[in-house]
């Protein structure tokens, strides 16, 4: 492993499967909108499906991949495939065929389940020929049928179980490797210091593609409480939900908090909740005082995390009031670290960058040793932990207290309403249209979705109607949440020393 847990003697780590096993077999484990599932339910519906997948794709260590809204089948998926010895590569249901196609093509995909709609909008090609293609109904149909199970497995702990796809700086998404251990001392990280019970109720709003909303599930399956998924349209359905199966714990991205603080919660139903937890972006001291005030008795978690070792940092509740920039101290299993520009641990107050050590690391990019190499890196000798360490490029600064804040992010990332997008995907669509000659994609500041895409480009001299037909094109290409808030058109971009586009000018000037 890439460190032992501090506990781990203590609380044995188990392949993920074995998450189902933990809840009193009678007591509601998932809320589906058909009905509800106990822990026996739950188990039972996990070997199935389970065993199906042995049957249809018997290579171990294969991925299986699925591109679906929350449902059975994307909450089962994770441990029915680390239970049939396969690797699940969740889709963002959000994303479009180019994106998709990329990350079935790079994980070498031996089966995609999706639902129709969204299988329709694959293109020739898109799916390699080695994928084969299997409907979400379909799926749960034959599991139901099977009629025998698949038990518990054996297997090691450090053996891949997920890969995740995230944007990185530059270039298509990349895909996060992550083991047994890794996503079950995650589970067993939150639920401890969450004090999440067997009776809490967990409103899951957050793509279950992402490791914070997979999360979501285990940490609350740990806990043996109860799993409530919901893709909501408008914010009023958290609210309408949260009444409705009286949900005690919400995790959300500052843009839905925003959203969620303009709505008029009765007192009745805010008391509902006793712990919000956020990450995807910092929370504002406005925002936070908002959250405080429309939410008295609920314990308030901000959380900062990268996909490459899932969470780092918490700040105690406690401290939010009179703390509250604060990215607060390392979670149990990490080790945190900030690192100067000469090596060295750096002093009070002093900026470094984040580096990440511990259990919760993961194992590196998926066939990327290039910038595998870049990230994962061998841990400073002050670290309490051997082995490989995530060298997050986010600088940041510990104090006197202990207590960690955030400067700034050394690469060009673009964080908006939760979502990491890759600023060049963003400009190879727009090059792709043959509508324009040069694009620059940028995250400007913005209330609601903490950085708001912009794009500026030139257009393709000769070139006629360019300026309407270019979102169009964009919208059939890039997903909502990558597509620009707006597109600034430009006659000549402005040229740096360095002979490159001077992307920190035309930052500047949009940001001004």
């Amino acid at each position: 492993m890439r460190g032992q847990s501090e506990n781990s003697s203590e609380n044995p780590i188990l392949p993920l499967d074995h998450l189902v096993l933990r809840g009193n077999e009678d007591a509601e484990a998932l809320v589906l909108r058909d009905g509800v599932l106990s822990y026996k339910d739950l188990r039972t519906r996990v070997s199935r499906l389970a065993a199906w997948l042995a049957g249809e794709v018997p290579g171990k260590g294969a991925r299986v991949a699925s591109w679906a809204a929350k449902g059975e089948l994307t909450c089962l998926l994770p441990l029915a495939a680390a239970r049939a010895g396969l690797v699940h590569v969740p889709v963002n249901p959000l994303l479009k065929h180019a994106q998709v196609a990329h990350i079935l093509g790079d994980s070498g995909a031996a089966m995609l389940v999706g639902t129709p709609a969204r299988l329709k909008t694959l293109e020739p090609g898109d799916v390699p020929p080695s994928c084969r293609v299997v409907e979400e109904a379909a799926a749960l149909t034959a599991a139901t049928e099977i009629g025998i199970a698949l038990p518990p497995s054996a297997s090691d702990p450090d053996e891949l179980a997920a890969i995740l796809y995230t944007s990185g700086s530059t270039g298509r998404p990349k895909g996060v490797m992550l083991s047994h251990a890794n996503m079950w001392l995650g589970a067993e990280s939150v639920a401890g210091y969450l004090g999440l019970a067997g009776d809490d109720r967990t409103l899951a709003v957050l793509p279950l593609s992402f490791d914070y909303g997979q999360n979501q599930l285990f940490s609350t399956w740990h806990a043996g409480g109860c799993v409530v998924p919901l893709d909501y349209l408008v914010p009023r359905d958290v609210m309408k939900a949260v009444e409705r199966h009286a949900v005690t714990t919400l995790a959300a991205v500052p843009p839905l908090w925003v959203q969620v603080c303009e709505l008029d919660w009765p007192a009745e139903i805010a008391a509902k909740l006793r712990r919000l937890t956020n990450s995807g972006g910092a929370l504002t001291v406005d925002l936070v005082r908002r959250l405080r005030a429309r939410f008295p008795q609920a314990r308030l978690f901000p959380m900062y995390g990268l996909t490459e070792a899932f969470r780092s940092t918490y700040l105690d509740p406690a401290l939010v009031d009179i703390h509250p920039t604060s990215m607060g101290r390392a979670i149990p299993h990490a080790e945190i670290l900030v690192i100067n520009d000469l090596g060295q641990v750096s002093r009070d107050g002093e900026e470094g960058e984040l580096v990440h050590c511990g259990p919760l690391v993961a194992q590196g990019y998926w066939q990327d040793p290039e910038r595998t190499a870049e990230r994962f890196r061998p841990a400073p000798a002050a670290a309490r932990y051997g082995g490989t360490a995530v060298w997050s490029g986010d600088r940041v600064r510990r104090e006197a207290d202990g207590l960690l804040y955030f400067v700034g992010r050394r690469d060009a990332m673009i964080k908006s309403a939760g979502n990491r997008i890759s600023p060049q995907e963003i400009e190879e669509a727009a090059l792709a249209t043959g509508l324009v000659a040069e694009a620059v994609a940028l995250g400007v500041p913005d209330e609601r979705l903490g950085q708001a895409v912009h794009l500026v480009v030139r257009a393709l001299p000769g070139v006629s109607g360019a300026e309407e037909a270019l979102p169009r094109k964009l919208m059939q290409e890039l997903p909502n949440f990558m597509m620009p808030k707006a597109i600034h058109w430009r006659q000549a971009m402005p040229i740096g020393p360095n002979g490159k586009i001077d992307r920190t000018g035309l930052q500047a000037e949009l940001a001004a």
